[in-house]
């Protein structure tokens, strides 16, 4: 994130640290960066209880709550719900439909959590004082009619579609992770990371040392995005095995 932005989420996380000491506050909706930053702030704080939750599990976009001492950590609590948008099979809609649809109205990106589009549904959470402003004024998605209506039932559409990838790099540092998942020479691979282009769960990593492990995730800009799932064993000839998927 830019230092302009960073500088504007420290100071409503430490706000909403203050507030939380007398009632629950919620900060959100984050997306995966903005979540790391606050929580890498919070993994320094002392007594401070708090949750980021996004709907469901593995939720990209998610709210962070922050909670009294006297109150149960309760996702149930969470100021955000389901909506359900129902359309013809044959009408094939996007993401970006969704998501198009909802800027044109003025809505904030902030406002909205998760977009899960699958045939003839898509489920979206929202904050909760937005439902009637959704339910009146959401009729089409770009040139498709839909009908809306509040809530979701599971199972949620499936939203990531992975690509495999197999190989052997010399060691888990990132420059060799990155050189790999990116089809480029390690001395490019090194270039990337240096100027920032890389993150590893979310986080900008500078060094080209830096250690992966299994159940990183890797982002490189104008490449996309891996989750590494295995690495190893080392081949007879010393090399690492590795094995990972790209999100489509």
């Amino acid at each position: 994130m830019a230092k302009d932005t960073d500088a504007l989420l420290l100071a409503k996380l430490k706000d909403g640290i203050a507030l939380s000491q007398k009632r629950p506050y919620f900060l959100g909706f984050l997306d995966e960066t903005e979540s790391a930053f606050c929580e890498d702030f919070l993994s320094r704080s002392r007594d401070v209880r708090f949750l980021f939750w996004g709907g469901y599990e593995d939720a990209e976009r998610k709210f962070l709550g922050l909670f009294p001492d006297y109150l149960e950590v309760d996702p149930e609590v969470f100021p955000l719900l389901p909506l359900t948008f129902l359309f013809r099979e044959e009408d094939s809609l996007s993401h970006r439909d969704f998501l198009g649809s909802f800027m044109a109205l003025g809505i904030e990106r902030c406002t909205v959590g998760d977009i899960l589009v699958g045939k003839g549904r898509c489920v979206t959470f929202i904050r909760r004082e937005m439902e009637d402003y959704f339910l009146q004024n959401l009729r089409k998605i770009g040139r498709v009619g839909v009908r809306v209506a509040s809530g979701a039932e599971d199972p949620l559409p499936i939203i990531r579609e992975f690509i495999d990838r197999s190989g052997v790099i010399t060691s888990p540092r990132l420059d060799c992770l990155v050189a790999f998942l990116c089809g480029v020479s390690r001395e490019k691979a090194a270039g990337l990371i240096t100027s920032g282009m890389v993150m590893k769960n979310h986080r900008e990593i500078l060094s080209v040392s830096e250690h992966v492990n299994e159940g990183d995730k890797i982002s490189v800009r104008k490449h996309g995005k891996f989750l590494i799932d295995r690495l190893g064993p080392f081949t007879a000839k010393g090399r690492l095995s590795v094995h990972c998927r790209k999100f489509k």
